[in-house]
């Protein structure tokens, strides 16, 4: 089983809980406007077939993660393959954050699996509602669901406020954290 991968982080704080492998898949169809990532919008083009197997692999390698989170792009819209990884990982003891445009309601009515998942961020992004208090949220409108005893909302970490990570990677500029200060640095 395949998931087309637009880009990996393999230890950030910036998008959940503790040191975390991040994953932003590619494809989107629901083209939020003023989404921080639009290059991740083509299911298509962009990105590279990464198969499950050799994911998890490169996960597990990776010394004191707490978790994966899974970004994008939607990540449901390639939910045979994330809901394999997710599988996995969690198995291995890993936590597991994903981030969906899509409602929890909608993806109960899509009878998405969730069995694997601790944290959704789900809802559309809004970009005329900015979200400046709650940690590791885009927007107002979206709700962060507490999907296992993992993690609860009484958890220091959820009441942190956002942080954004610079990295150099092979001479390029890299952004990850809150949406916001990342547009703003790509903006520059």
């Amino acid at each position: 089983m395949q998931l087309r991968v637009a880009q990996m982080v393999n230890d950030t704080e910036a998008e959940g809980p503790g040191r975390r492998f991040a994953l932003w898949v590619q494809g989107c169809s629901l083209r939020c406007p003023g989404c921080c990532n639009p290059e991740m919008f083509s299911a298509d083009k962009g990105g590279a077939l990464h198969d499950v197997d050799a994911l998890v692999e490169r996960i597990l390698s990776v010394p004191a993660l707490e978790g994966i989170s899974v970004l994008g792009g939607e990540p449901f819209e390639q939910h045979e393959a994330l809901a394999e990884l997710c599988a996995r990982v969690r198995a291995a003891g890993l936590s597991v954050m994903i981030y969906s445009g899509y409602s929890l309601a909608e993806l109960k009515a899509r009878q998405v699996d969730l069995s694997h998942v601790d944290l959704l961020v789900d809802g559309r992004f809004e970009q005329n509602k900015p979200e400046t208090r709650r940690r590791w949220i885009g927007s107002t409108n979206q709700t962060l669901h507490f999907l296992s005893s993992r993690y609860s909302q009484d958890d220091a970490r959820f009441s942190t406020p956002n942080t954004v990570e610079l990295r150099f990677v092979n001479g390029q500029l890299t952004i990850n954290g809150w949406p916001q200060a990342a547009n703003a640095f790509r903006r520059r």
